[in-house]
């Protein structure tokens, strides 16, 4: 699998994370779905490594994914920001796979939506 990040994700996800520590999660989220196969994609910065998680090198920070979950991905993606709906999107050849991609920050306490 391969992931891209683009010149305005790399800006976006610098301002958020600053110099905190830690990783970006891809995480695929089926709470709510219905069943596995129906998710909704959302980044995570997190502290804490999500169970079976897999590294992917990209053109700027790693991103880590459950390796379960890679079925649901293409092999190539792009991660981009949309200033205009202030939004992250996920997107490969294929199509988009999110549209308006959440980025939340996960602690061990909890989590916060930004």
């Amino acid at each position: 699998m391969n992931i891209e990040w683009t010149e305005s994700a790399i800006k976006k996800v610098s301002e958020k994370i600053g110099e905190k520590k830690g990783h970006i999660t891809l995480k695929y989220d089926t709470d709510g779905c219905g069943c596995a196969v129906n998710g909704v994609t959302a980044l995570w910065f997190a502290d804490e490594y999500e169970k079976d998680a897999e590294k992917i090198d990209t053109n700027y920070l790693p991103v880590y994914m459950e390796k379960s979950k890679q079925i649901f991905m293409d092999d190539r993606m792009k991660i981009d920001f949309l200033p205009e709906v202030n939004s992250f999107q996920l997107r490969s050849a294929n199509g988009i796979l999110n549209p308006r991609m959440s980025f939340f920050e996960r602690k061990k306490s909890g989590s916060a939506f930004y």
